[in-house]
C-alpha cells in the first residue's frame, strides 16, 4: 500500500484554534502506521470565536453563509500551510466544526462546506463524517476511537480531554467509546468571565477551594446517568452546565477548583464502572492534558490500578487532526472507519463525503 500523505484538519468544541496535522500514513504489512510530519495550530481571533460560539442561533440563510465562508478560510489555511511548509499533499480531511448535534432527532452538522474548502485549498478534501452514521442511527460520535483502535491500540484506555470528555476502550473484542461529560469547555467558560482564555496549567484552580454544594449540582446532571453509547456536546453545556456555573457567585479560582474535581470525578467513576483485571494504562490527550493540576486530581481519584501516561507536546495537541487525516485514508480505501460498537449506529460504515476542487 502506498503512503498516503495527508493533512487532518480539526476544530474542537474548546473553540481554541484550528489545528492542521500533516501525516504520513501507511500500512506496510498488517498493522496502520503514523507519523506526524509538520503541524501547525491557527488560534480564532474573538471575531471568529464569537462566530463559532453563537452559530448555535443563526437563521438558516446566515448558517449557510457561515458554512461556506468558514469552508473557504479552512482552504485558505491549509494553502497556505502546503506552501509555506513545501508539502506534497495527497487529500486534505476535515472535521469542519459542530453546530448543532442533536442524535436523538437525527441531526447533526459541522460548518465548513467541503466543495468551497477543496476550491478555496486547490486540494482533494474528504469531509461530513458525522452524518452517514446519524443516518444509520447512531450518535455520529466520537470518532476519535477508529484511531484508537488501530494507531493506540496498545493502551488499556484513551481518554481525549477537549471541550468535552471521551473515552474509548476494547472490551469483548468491541471497541466502545463515549463522551463522558464536559472538560475544558467548562474550564474556559470559567475563566474567560475574567478575560483569559484558560488557566494555563492549572495554576489558577490550584489556588482554589472546593464549593461542595456546587460540586454535588454538577455531579447530579442527568447525563452521567445515562447509559452509552451516548455523546453531548455545546448545547447541552449551554442549557444544563454553563447555568449552574453562572448562578455561583464565589471566587474564579474555587470555581476552577471545583470543576476540576467534577471533571476527574467524573472519568474515575466511568473506568471504576469497566470490568479490568490488573494495572491499566491511560493515555490521555487533549488540551486537557496540559493541564497538569487536572492531571494529579484525576491520578489521585483513579488510585493505583490506573496509570496516566502523557505523550509527547505534539501527540497530546494534534491527535484528533491525526486521527481525522487517518479517517480519510480509510475512506479512500473503503474501509470502515465508523464503529458501531461506539455510536450505537445499526451497522458500521465507512463514512465522509469526497469533494473535488473545481
Amino acid at each position: 500500500m502506498k503512503t498516503y500523505k495527508v493533512i487532518g484538519i480539526m476544530s474542537g468544541t474548546s473553540l481554541d484554534a484550528l489545528d492542521l496535522a500533516y501525516c504520513h500514513i501507511r500500512k506496510p504489512l498488517t498493522r496502520w502506521e503514523f507519523e506526524i510530519v509538520k503541524t501547525r495550530s491557527i488560534p480564532y481571533d474573538k471575531k471568529r470565536q464569537t462566530r463559532l460560539k453563537e452559530a448555535i442561533s443563526l437563521s438558516a440563510e446566515q448558517l449557510l453563509s457561515l458554512h461556506n465562508e468558514y469552508g473557504i478560510w479552512l482552504g485558505e489555511q491549509a494553502r497556505r500551510f502546503a506552501e509555506e511548509e513545501n508539502l506534497e499533499v495527497d487529500f486534505l480531511s476535515s472535521h469542519g466544526h459542530t453546530v448543532h448535534h442533536q442524535p436523538e432527532k437525527g441531526l447533526t452538522f459541522q460548518v465548513g462546506s467541503g466543495q468551497h474548502l477543496a476550491n478555496a485549498s486547490g486540494m482533494k478534501t474528504i469531509c461530513d463524517f458525522r452524518t452517514n452514521d446519524v443516518a444509520l442511527g447512531g450518535q455520529g460520535a466520537p470518532l476519535v476511537p477508529i484511531g484508537d483502535h488501530f494507531l493506540f491500540g496498545s493502551y488499556d484506555f484513551c481518554l481525549n480531554l477537549g471541550g468535552i470528555c471521551n473515552i474509548s476502550f476494547a472490551q469483548d473484542e468491541e471497541r466502545i467509546a463515549y463522551d463522558i461529560g464536559v472538560a475544558n469547555m467548562l474550564l474556559n467558560h470559567i475563566t474567560a468571565k475574567e478575560g483569559l482564555a484558560y488557566d494555563k496549567g492549572g495554576m489558577l484552580a490550584r489556588k482554589g477551594k472546593l464549593i461542595p454544594s456546587l460540586l454535588k449540582s454538577l455531579n447530579n446532571l442527568s447525563y452521567y446517568a445515562q447509559p452509552f453509547p451516548k455523546s453531548t456536546g455545546y448545547e447541552w453545556f449551554s442549557k444544563e452546565v454553563a447555568p449552574i456555573v453562572d448562578g455561583v457567585k464565589e471566587p474564579m479560582e474555587s470555581l476552577l477548583y471545583t470543576c476540576v474535581h467534577h471533571i476527574a470525578e467524573q472519568i474515575a467513576r466511568a473506568i471504576d464502572k469497566i470490568p479490568t483485571e490488573g494495572d491499566k494504562s491511560l493515555l490521555i490527550t487533549g488540551g486537557g492534558g496540559f493541564n497538569s493540576f487536572l492531571m494529579e486530581v484525576l491520578q489521585e481519584k483513579l488510585g493505583n490500578d490506573v496509570t496516566i501516561q502523557i505523550p509527547s507536546d505534539q501527540l497530546i495537541e494534534f491527535k484528533e487532526a491525526l486521527v481525522f487525516a487517518f479517517m480519510g485514508v480509510l475512506r479512500l480505501e473503503q474501509e470502515i472507519n465508523v464503529l458501531h460498537s461506539v455510536t450505537g449506529a445499526s451497522r458500521d460504515s465507512s463514512s465522509g463525503v469526497l469533494y473535488l476542487p473545481a
